[in-house]
Formats: structure tokens, sequence, C-alpha cells
């Protein structure tokens, strides 16, 4: 989730962060479930906002990078630029080393999205501004699909190097400075309790998508307010749509607080507990076309709490006391998002409609950069304690977010509930992104697979 591009997902996200403890994130995946589960239990009833782009180093992330440059900057030429046999490349053999099973599911989403009609219709991608052709549609479903054989069969880091270097090109982010810097920040899904119908408890909405909502058929971006005659005008603010009640009958699901409502707005999609204990998946349909302003940043111009300060605990805690100062702060964020309910199968998607996967999805600016490709990172991340690892991570582009914008941004998929909440809040990096794509002598090699029909389903005997 995220403040979709297509019609399914995407988000813009804020950064926050706590104190944490446990194990960090290189851990096997039998350690990580282990870890999941007891941070669950020692944060139950506690959230973080994970996601994005206005908000820096918080509690418990002390030594995270600092970025002077601004990452959200516009990408006026190109967007990548492919690298020569001179170039240095990156370290794919760490990447693959640090392999999970996620990391193959995620793949084998992408294989999916190539394999439906839709997806050629984003081919040939060609480069900012530029005739410049980056990929064909042939090439860009054939790397994840070779990238895939590697990954089964490479029988160590070095056999996968030396094979993958043979058959693929690489092209880098121009980032946002002239080190082809990247900002990384993290993104999740949150749990909140919440109830389909309202009450004295729960009485704050999300709402589905409402009919006047005119989006770019082929980009999912927002372009204003279909009006009764026809034309199209501007969503109004946050403040004018919340008190004027023009929603009214399209309420979807009923939270605990206006905090909790926003939360869900900001990183596009929740799993939420109903009082019976059953459980609802909602994910984002639309937003508005407003200027999405973050929490985080609006408390710190409002000289509330300094950078060092800020933490979700730190906002909750000040909302207590001033409760009417944070909904003005809230009111400073434009962008409006309302939401549909997901099967469990299928969330939390990104924007490409397939299920995005932790620790192996990324969200890009897709106006800039090829849809579902492969994509390595190289940065630091967050762990459970606070500290930073070196993070060199093959991903999938799977997602996307009204807060990343431009070549210098991307957001990290953590996970859902509260071992990913501290994962997500903590991450605040720099680093180097690269896509890669076959050279065009080996995509005949790799042809996309037929999609697999399932089968009916059997009839009853006698019938």
């Amino acid at each position: 989730m995220a403040l979709v591009e297509t019609g399914s997902s995407k988000w813009p996200r804020e950064l926050c962060g706590q104190e944490a403890t446990s194990s960090d994130i290189h851990a096997t995946m039998q350690d990580r479930i282990s870890l999941r589960r007891a941070v669950r239990g020692a944060l139950r009833g506690t959230l973080l906002v994970a996601a994005a782009v206005t908000l820096t180093v918080l509690a418990g992330c002390r030594t995270q990078q600092e970025v002077p440059e601004d990452p959200n900057r516009p990408t006026d030429g190109p967007a990548l630029v492919k690298l020569g046999p001179d170039d240095p490349r990156p370290d794919v053999g760490a990447a693959f080393n640090r392999k999970s099973f996620y990391l193959e599911r995620s793949v084998n989403e992408s294989v999916g999205w190539f394999q439906k009609p839709s997806a050629q219709s984003w081919f040939p991608f060609r480069n900012q501004g530029t005739n410049e052709e980056v990929c064909t549609f042939d090439q860009a479903a054939a790397s994840v699909v070779a990238f895939r054989d590697l990954l089964q069969n490479s029988t160590s880091a070095e056999d996968f190097t030396t094979k993958f270097n043979e058959i693929f090109d690489v092209w880098q982010s121009v980032g946002y400075n002239q080190g082809r810097d990247v900002r990384f920040t993290g993104y999740f899904s949150p749990t909140f309790r919440a109830d389909r119908s309202p009450s004295e408890r729960f009485k704050y909405p999300l709402y589905r998508r409402p009919a006047e909502l005119v989006s770019d058929p082929k980009s999912g971006q927002p372009l204003g307010r279909r009006m009764p005659d026809g034309s199209t005008q501007p969503w109004p603010s946050r403040v004018e749509i919340e008190s004027s009640g023009m929603f009214k009958g399209t309420e979807l699901v009923w939270l605990e607080s206006a905090l909790d409502a926003y939360i869900v707005q900001v990183n596009g999609s929740a799993k939420l507990i109903m009082p019976d204990e059953s459980v609802m998946y909602v994910g984002y349909a639309g937003k508005t076309d407003g200027k999405y302003v973050g929490l985080g940043q609006s408390f710190m111009d409002a000289g509330i709490l300094k950078k060092s300060e800020l933490s979700l605990a730190a906002i909750r805690r000040y909302g207590k006391a001033n409760p009417d100062k944070v909904q003005e702060l809230i009111n400073r964020n434009d962008s409006f998002v309302f939401f549909q309910e997901y099967p469990a199968g299928g969330w939390p998607a990104g924007s490409l409609g397939v299920r995005v996967n932790e620790d192996a999805s990324i969200a890009t600016d897709k106006t800039i950069f090829p849809r579902g490709g492969l994509v390595m990172v190289d940065t630091v991340a967050n762990t459970y304690r606070g500290e930073l690892v070196d993070y060199k991570n093959f991903m999938l582009d799977q997602d996307t977010g009204g807060a990343i914008r431009a070549a210098g941004r991307a957001d990290l998929y953590m996970g859902a509930g509260a071992a990913a909440e501290l994962l997500a809040g903590g991450q605040y990096s720099t680093g180097k992104m690269y896509y890669f794509f076959l050279k065009p002598e080996h995509v005949s090699k790799y042809p996309l697979p037929m999609p697999v029909k399932r089968a009916a389903p059997a009839k009853p005997a006698g019938k």
C-alpha cells in the first residue's frame, strides 16, 4: 500500500521510530518469525507510522544518516544511466547471499503481472525526457524470469555473480545529486481496532471511493472532481471535505480516533480487528488531488517537536493534551485518501495490483522508473536495536506513492505488524539504486511462461 498510481494501492508515508530491542534485520527466517511474535506481544496497542518523506532521524534511530540535499527535487533529465563496461558494478553476490523466501515470492508476483495483457501497455520504456530505450516488454519480462532461474540454480554467490554479469545490463538511478544518491525510507501495514458500524467508541470513518473522483485511466493519478455540468474541478481541502459531510453514506469502516484514521490514510492500507475478532483488510482506492503535507514535518514547522524528539508516541502524548492542535496540523494535509476492502490473500497490494512482500518490494516513482522489474538497493538498514547494518538487497519494483517522487526517493516495504513498524519507522538512509535488464541477445532464452489456469472445482458426486 501506498497512494496508488494505478487503481489499487499506494500512499504517502511518514517516518516514525522509537527505541527498539530484538535481533537485527539479517536474522534467519525462523528468527524473524520469533522476533515478530515477541515484538507484537511487547508492543500490543502501540502504532508507529512508517513512511515518508518529510521526517528524519527519530528516537531509537540516532545513528541514521543525515541527508542535507533535497531528494524530492524534480528529475528534469533522464532518471537512469546505463553503466559501461569500465564502471563499478553493484555487489550482486552480497545481495544473492541475503535472499529470502519473500524475494522468490515477490519475483513470482512480478512474473504474474507481466503475464497480464495490460502490462504490455507500459512498454517499451524510455528514459525520461529522451528517446533512449531502457527496455522492451519482452526484455523486462524475460529479465525477471532469468533472475528467478539464476536464484534457483546458482550454487554459490560467486557462481551467481559470474552468470548474472554475463547476461544483464545495469542501469543506475541518477538520484538527487552528483553522487547518484537515493534516500530510502520504509513503510509497513498497520493494525487497528475498528468496526463496520459506528458507535460511541468507533466514530471516525474511512470512506469508499466517490463516483465523482477522476483519475488518469492509465497512471491512476488524481485529476480532480467531476462536477454535475461535466467539468473537472480541484477537490476541496481536507477541512472542507470533513466539515461538509460530503461523503456521508459512503463510509467503509469506523476507527477509534481521528489520528488512527489519518494514519491509515498515510499508509494506504491496514489490517482492522473487529469487535468479534474477525479481520478486515483495507487498501487504497484513490485520493484527491490536494497537496500532501506530512504530519511530522508540520510538528517540526510549528516548533512543537524537534526532529530528535519526533515519534508517534510523542505525537500521541501531545495529542491527548492538545487534540485541537493536532487536528489543526492534520488539516494541513489536503491529500484525502479513499479505501476498499481486500481479500486476505491479495493484501497488501501495491500499485501493480499484486501483493507486496516484506524485504522484497520497493516503491518508486512510476512516471520515471519501469514497473515490475528487478532492482537492487545498496544502502544501510535499521535493525530492531536501532543500529545500522549494510543492506545490499534485491527487490522488485511493485509499488509507488504520493510522496515517492523523483529519482532520489524510494520506499522499502518492511511488512505488516509491530515488528515491521520498528524496522520501517527507523529506515532513513542514503544509498544507490540499480535496475537490471537482460542484454538483448539473451532475451529469447527466457520466455515468459504461460499463465497457469486454475482447474474448475470438481462437481459433487451424483450431480
